[in-house]
């Protein structure tokens, strides 16, 4: 039985340390184990976010010879209330920045690299007003997001947004 009460991505890196430090220092993410220089997990809320240096096993060549690596296109998202606050944050930080903000009918997105060129979404949604504290849904169920803290090390959703500062929301299920 797949377990639901986390999601676990694997993101292939370069350098595990400066990836730890990527992502705990400047997304808020809290670390689990370090066992660099071949891998690191880090954490925030339910997502678990595994870190694997070439040295892993996650980063042996395949059969045909292919060895995984990263970048890419696909990515994490981390909704973010604020998102021109959060990006301004983020740029005095340091952070590279792939595009400008992107807006559509949902929301504004803009995306960010970790030092090993992996792709995460910041995004604001045109509706993140929360709903419902539950979590993990059955098939089927509609999502709304619920405030959380990017920037700071807690994993407790909270009700009042204003008062949190940078903050992440991740997925909650309606009703």
């Amino acid at each position: 039985m797949i377990n639901l009460a986390q999601v676990n991505v694997r993101y292939m890196v370069r350098d595990v340390t400066s990836s730890v430090d990527f992502y705990t220092t400047k997304l808020g993410f809290i670390l689990l184990s370090n066992m660099s220089p071949a891998f690191a997990d880090v954490a925030l809320g339910d997502l678990r976010l595994l870190l694997s240096g070439p040295n892993s096993s996650a980063g042996r060549a395949m059969p045909d010879g292919t060895v995984p690596a990263p970048g890419g296109w696909n990515r994490i998202e981390l909704v973010v209330p604020d998102i021109r606050s959060e990006v301004n944050r983020l740029r005095k930080e340091g952070v590279k920045f792939r595009n400008d903000f992107v807006t559509g009918p949902g929301g504004t997105q803009i995306l960010i690299e970790d030092p090993s060129g992996n792709v995460i979404e910041l995004f604001q949604s045109a509706d993140f007003t929360p709903t419902s504290s539950k979590r993990f849904p059955s098939r089927g169920a509609r999502f709304r997001r619920v405030p959380f803290r990017l920037s700071r090390c807690s994993p407790e959703p909270s009700s009042q947004p204003d008062s949190l500062g940078p903050a992440l929301w991740p997925l909650h299920v309606l009703g």
